[in-house]
């Protein structure tokens, strides 16, 4: 019985700690996607990483421009999309190829692609 309650109680702690990244990496993503700005730091990583994708499709990434498929991807949140970006979804790595940018960055570069700022 007192393996089991450690267990439990490792459990319980670790579910502690897994909320509170949760709750600091969400208030970090808002408040990327918020001031996000697509400077020309920002366009020359665009460049070098996400456009071998995303402005042909390629490995199925949604394309620059395509307002249908970055609609349905915009509904789904700001967090959504920043968290998939960072970790990876379907053929897009971690990081989608940019091991130098910022989270700010990616929110930037997403907003620019789904023409949600210029």
């Amino acid at each position: 019985m007192t393996d089991k309650w450690i267990i439990g109680a490792v459990i319980l702690l670790l579910l502690g700690c897994s909320e509170k990244e949760v709750t600091k990496h969400t208030a970090g993503y808002i408040s990327a996607w918020q001031g996000a700005v697509f400077s020309s730091d920002v366009q020359q990583k665009w460049q070098r990483s996400c456009a071998m994708c995303h402005v042909s499709g390629e490995g199925g990434a949604p394309r620059m421009g395509d307002d249908e498929i970055w609609q349905s991807r915009l509904e789904k949140g700001p967090v959504a999309l920043l968290k998939n970006t960072v970790k990876g979804i379907n053929r897009m790595p971690p990081l989608g190829y940019c091991m130098d940018c910022e989270v700010e960055d990616f929110a930037a570069m997403i907003r620019m692609m789904s023409g949600d700022i210029k």
